[in-house]
């Protein structure tokens, strides 16, 4: 069984981005292929909430190769997605300065697909910032109220 959602998804609009993809790449430096996030929709600083969207699109890179014929997300892409929106959410922190980058991902478990056409929502909740050093954040990633996707993302500032 599912952990609970780390925020109520009932509570979160879509259609009212907190940021843009082109607001994204002010903060992320991730481009083309590799931008990940298509919107922010909450980044909650006073309590270390947020949540972004990716929308999945049928011409993407992927969907020729990750399964011909039956076209499935890689779920590297929604860890790598995760990551983004933990990136995001640290870059936008008061006096935050340089770059987030991977340093490990622990206790991840898929639940269900991804397909092209699906749009995923993301979730994540701060557990730790360690002075300018490192972040750990716990992320869920939903496909309408299913949960595919859970998993602690740890960034190291570089």
């Amino acid at each position: 069984m599912p952990p609970q959602p780390l925020l109520d998804l009932s509570g979160i609009d879509p259609s009212r981005l907190v940021a843009t993809r082109e607001q994204i790449q002010q903060v992320n430096p991730h481009r083309f292929e590799f931008q990940q996030l298509d919107g922010i929709l909450l980044n909650d600083h006073a309590n270390g909430l947020m949540a972004g969207l990716r929308d999945l699109r049928p011409d993407e890179f992927w969907v020729r190769g990750h399964i011909p014929g039956r076209p499935i997300y890689p779920g590297v892409l929604i860890i790598e997605c995760a990551a983004q929106l933990v990136s995001y959410h640290v870059g936008t922190m008061e006096s935050f300065e340089g770059f987030i980058g991977f340093g490990g991902v622990d206790g991840v478990k898929f639940r269900g697909q991804v397909k092209p056409g699906d749009r995923m929502i993301m979730l994540g909740k701060m557990l730790e910032v360690r002075g300018r050093r490192r972040c750990v954040a716990a992320t869920q990633g939903f496909v309408g109220d299913q949960m595919i996707y859970e998993g602690t993302i740890t960034g190291m500032i570089i």
